[in-house]
């Protein structure tokens, strides 16, 4: 997998060659609807089997050609490299992936333990549908060796009844978890229904684990005062339990997360200790439980969001955490990057030295925004996916920008009206600087907010990078 970014003056075509992939190849991965337009600016994911490296302090090409199974004459003839025993620290070195051409008695196992490759990885980049028949002649591509780490990935989805049903089928085998969003909790310890049996039917379908998820807080109701009402209350706090126990056996659902936002901060240790008392009633029933939290930077930080989430205790109590790591740049404020990486590092600094890094999952945005210029106060942006960020760009000719130190994409544009508008969305790039994080924290997975926003990259990008696991469901 390579990432492009296109330049004044190219066109899909000459992409397409650079790369020898075709021009439908990556119009699929990208879903660009118009092979014939393109921004500059934007990045494109190659699906290639080559991939790109950047030259580090001690790095020879022997051994990157042995990390990466590849050779060292690939590797020169693929960059013109004039002198192999001069490198320079941050050259950017094109890998190719390697090509065989099968012969009479090879098999793929064979094959695949030839060059050190695992057999599924080799039937996967060639479309192999029946390992069993190759035939000699035929040329194969040898996938270099790039470590793919396991991983669990968890999607909320908040659209209800049989629309959801398209959704998560449509990236179905990229997640471990589907979460409707999400049953709002009531001051007597009921909870208020949702459509989400749909949802559910086809998670057991396609082997993915549904997630429960409450809430004490809707689009108009921050949900302070509610929550401390159910906290504050034993006997109402059980009454909960017993009602979200009730849902999860009728419905199907297999593990809770608790998304319980705003909580006075004098609530905190009633928190912690309604955490406990989930834990110890739903763990001998076989469910899991998590939590949503928000993006702190330390223990003691202020605010109505961050002063009751308690990391250590999550932590210590919880099977895992969901980390809110997006929302700088939310809809009420002034045009920024929703998820700049700077941020999102000093938050999982933080988390991974107060609680179990197995026990992270990253929060993921899918949404883009659109602000109006010069921003006001009050007055909010529209939220949209990422492709229909591409759409707007191509519709009023705008550039794609790439803020280098918050790792975003963003742009402007005037519309019809003359009025001047900044979208900030994410993008191959941005998306492959969240999982190089990932990686780098060594998390336990992603989770996404929310499915329904089309980015056709990150899916790709996400398979490139990592393997996702799938959890046995026990009945269904």
């Amino acid at each position: 997998m390579i990432i492009h970014i296109v330049r004044p003056g190219q066109t899909l075509s000459r992409i397409a060659g650079l790369y020898g992939v075709t021009t439908a190849a990556i119009a699929a991965v990208n879903s660009l609807p118009d092979t014939n337009t393109l921004l500059v600016g934007e990045a494109l994911a190659i699906p290639t089997q080559d991939r790109l490296y950047t030259v580090k302090t001690g790095d020879t090409l022997w051994n990157i050609a042995n990390m990466l199974g590849t050779t060292v004459g690939a590797i020169v003839q693929k960059n013109n490299i004039a002198n192999p025993d001069r490198l320079e620290v941050n050259q950017i070195l094109h890998i190719p992936a390697g090509r065989y051409t099968v012969k009479t008695n090879d098999t793929l196992l064979g094959i695949s333990q030839n060059f050190g490759v695992s057999l599924n990885d080799l039937v996967r980049v060639n479309g192999i549908s029946n390992p069993d028949l190759i035939y000699p002649g035929n040329t194969l591509v040898i996938p270099l060796r790039i470590d793919r780490p396991p991983i669990e990935v968890n999607g909320y989805i908040y659209i209800y009844g049989e629309p959801a049903v398209p959704i998560i089928r449509e990236n179905g085998g990229s997640l471990t978890y589907v979460s409707p969003f999400a049953y709002l909790i009531k001051e007597d310890g009921s909870l208020q229904s949702i459509d989400d049996s749909p949802a559910i039917r086809e998670a057991y379908r396609l082997n993915i684990v549904p997630m429960m998820a409450i809430t004490n807080f809707t689009s108009t109701s921050r949900g302070e005062n509610l929550a401390h009402t159910v906290l504050a209350d034993p006997v109402i706090s059980e009454r909960l339990l017993d009602n979200i126990i009730a849902v999860m056996q009728d419905k199907g659902y297999l593990v809770l997360n608790v998304d319980f936002e705003n909580v006075l901060p004098d609530d905190r240790e009633l928190y912690n200790s309604f955490l406990l008392r989930t834990v110890n009633r739903l763990h001998p029933l076989g469910y899991p439980v998590s939590s949503a939290l928000a993006p702190k930077y330390g223990a003691e930080q202020a605010g109505l969001l961050y002063e009751a989430h308690d990391y250590a205790a999550h932590g210590r109590i919880l099977d895992f955490v969901i980390l809110m790591t997006y929302e700088w740049g939310w809809r009420g404020g002034p045009p920024q990057a929703i998820s700049p990486i700077g941020p999102i590092k000093r938050v999982l600094s933080y988390a991974v030295s107060v609680m179990p890094k197995d026990k992270i999952f990253f929060g993921f945005q899918l949404y883009a925004r659109d602000w109006l210029l010069p921003h006001q106060a009050g007055r909010q942006a529209e939220t949209f996916s990422a492709q229909e960020a591409r759409r707007r760009a191509v519709r009023y000719g705008a550039e794609i920008q790439y803020d280098e130190q918050a790792q975003s994409p963003f742009f402007r544009y005037r519309d019809e009206q003359g009025r001047m508008h900044e979208v900030w969305f994410e993008d191959a790039r941005s998306a492959q600087a969240k999982f190089d994080a990932v990686k780098a924290y060594d998390l336990r997975g992603i989770s996404y907010w929310a499915l329904g926003y089309p980015f056709p990259e990150n899916w790709f990008l996400l398979n490139e990078n990592f393997t996702v696991i799938k959890r046995p469901i026990p009945f269904g």
